[in-house]
C-alpha cells in the first residue's frame, strides 16, 4: 500500500524555542486616580475590590439596597468611604468621577444612564444592556456627554486569554481558521440561588465570556451565524441545562463551544487557535490555573505567563478604562466595541431556544423573558 499523509503523523518533536514577547499585561493608568463610586455590592464586588486595592485605586462611596451589603464591602476594603441606599444620592457627588456598576441585569441599564447623565465615567458589569436598542442608546448617550462606557467584560485580561489575544493581533499566528475553546467543571453551586431560576443561565452568565473573546480573536471578521443546543446532564442537580454546544461561522473561520457544568471531580478549561502560521493552546484544571503553549514553523514555546483571571481580569477591566480616560480614547472595552459580543450571545440563545436552528448573528435584538425566567 502506497504511504499516504491520510494519517496524522506529525513532523516529529519539535524544537523548544523562546516564546514570543506579547503585551498581555493589564493596563494601568500612568497617573489618573479618580474617586470610584460602586454600585451593587453583590457576591462579584469582591473581586473587583481586591483588584482595585492592589493598585492603589479610590473607592469612596458605596451603594445598595441591602445597607448591611454596603457596609460589608466598605469595612473590608475601604473602611472611610461613605454608604448610600440609593445610588441617586451617590451620584450627587462631585468629587466622584467613576462608576463601578455591578448591578443585577434588570436595573443595569438604568444606573448606567442615571450615571452617565450625572456626569460620570462607567464600568458596566455584563452584559450591559438586555437588549440591542437600549445598548445603543447608552453607547450614544456616553459619546454625547464626552464621557467613557465601558464593559466588565475581564476575561479578556485573563493572563491566557491576553496573551492569545496579543498573539492574533500582532499576527503571530497568521489567518485563523479556527477556534476551539470547551470547559468542564461543576456549576451545580446554583442550586439555591436565584441563578437557579434562570433557564438559559450557562449561556447568558457564564458562556458571554467565551463569545467575548470570540469576538476579540476573530477581529475584524464579524460572527455572522449561530448554532447552539443546551442539554440537561444526566445526574445534574441545578434545574437549567448545565451542557452547551455552540458552533459560529465567519468569513473562513468557524469557533466550536462546548460547555459541561456537571463535572463534580476536577475540572479543565481548553483553548485552541488555529491560524496559518501556527497553534497556540492554553490548558488547566481551572480559569486561573493555565499552561500556554505556542507552535510555530521554528518550534514551540511555553511562555511564563503571571497572574490570574481574578486579579488580572478585573485589574484590566477598569484599568483599561482608566487608561481611557487619561489618554482621551475609546476603550478596547467600551460598550460599542461589546456591541458585537452582545449580538453573538444574543443569536445563540435564540438558537438554543429553537432547539439548535441556526440564527443569523444581529437578527436578535433582545433576550426573550422565557429565556431568563421559568416564571
Amino acid at each position: 500500500m502506497p504511504e499516504t499523509d491520510y494519517e496524522l503523523s506529525g513532523q516529529g518533536p519539535a524544537e523548544t524555542v523562546a516564546a514570543p514577547e506579547l503585551p498581555y499585561r493589564p493596563p494601568v493608568p500612568k497617573s489618573y486616580r479618580p474617586r470610584i463610586g460602586l454600585i451593587g455590592c453583590g457576591g462579584i464586588s469582591e473581586s473587583h475590590l481586591k483588584a482595585y486595592v492592589s493598585q492603589g485605586w479610590d473607592v469612596v462611596a458605596f451603594c445598595d439596597l441591602s445597607e448591611e451589603a454596603a457596609v460589608k464591602r466598605r469595612d473590608a476594603f475601604y473602611p472611610e468611604a461613605e454608604v448610600y441606599t440609593d445610588w441617586a444620592e451617590l451620584l450627587k457627588r462631585d468629587d466622584i468621577d467613576v462608576i463601578d456598576a455591578a448591578l443585577h441585569p434588570a436595573v443595569r441599564a438604568r444606573a448606567i444612564e442615571d450615571a452617565l447623565n450625572a456626569g460620570k465615567h462607567v464600568l458596566s458589569q455584563k452584559p450591559f444592556a438586555i437588549d440591542i436598542d437600549t445598548a445603543k442608546r447608552l453607547v450614544d448617550l456616553a459619546d454625547q456627554r464626552g464621557l467613557k462606557l465601558a464593559v466588565n467584560q475581564n476575561g479578556r485580561w485573563a493572563p491566557h486569554v491576553a496573551y492569545a489575544r496579543a498573539a492574533v493581533e500582532q499576527g503571530v499566528l497568521g489567518e485563523l481558521s479556527s477556534i476551539d475553546l470547551s470547559v468542564h467543571w461543576d456549576h451545580n453551586w446554583i442550586v439555591g440561588t436565584a441563578f437557579d431560576a434562570i433557564p438559559q443561565i450557562i449561556l447568558f452568565d457564564f458562556a458571554v465570556h467565551w463569545f467575548d473573546m470570540v469576538r476579540c480573536y476573530a477581529a475584524d471578521r464579524p460572527i455572522t451565524r449561530a448554532i447552539a443546543a443546551d442539554v440537561m446532564l444526566k445526574g445534574q442537580k441545578a434545574r437549567p441545562p448545565l451542557g452547551a454546544h455552540i458552533m459560529l461561522q465567519a468569513d473562513g473561520l468557524f469557533a466550536t463551544l462546548a460547555f459541561n457544568a456537571n463535572a463534580p471531580v476536577g475540572g479543565v478549561d481548553r483553548t485552541l487557535v488555529v491560524g496559518s502560521k501556527g497553534i497556540l493552546e492554553s490548558t488547566g484544571p481551572s480559569l486561573g490555573e493555565q499552561t500556554v503553549s505556542v507552535q510555530l514553523a521554528e518550534g514551540k514555546s511555553t511562555p511564563d505567563l503571571q497572574g490570574t483571571w481574578f486579579s488580572e481580569g478585573f485589574i484590566g477591566t477598569m484599568g483599561e478604562l482608566l487608561c481611557a480616560i487619561e489618554e482621551d480614547r475609546e476603550p478596547g472595552n467600551s460598550g460599542a466595541h461589546n456591541l458585537h459580543s452582545l449580538e453573538i450571545t444574543y443569536a445563540t440563545m435564540a438558537s438554543a431556544a429553537k432547539g439548535g436552528q441556526p440564527v443569523d448573528v444581529g437578527s436578535v435584538s433582545s433576550i426573550d423573558p422565557s429565556w431568563l425566567t421559568y416564571d
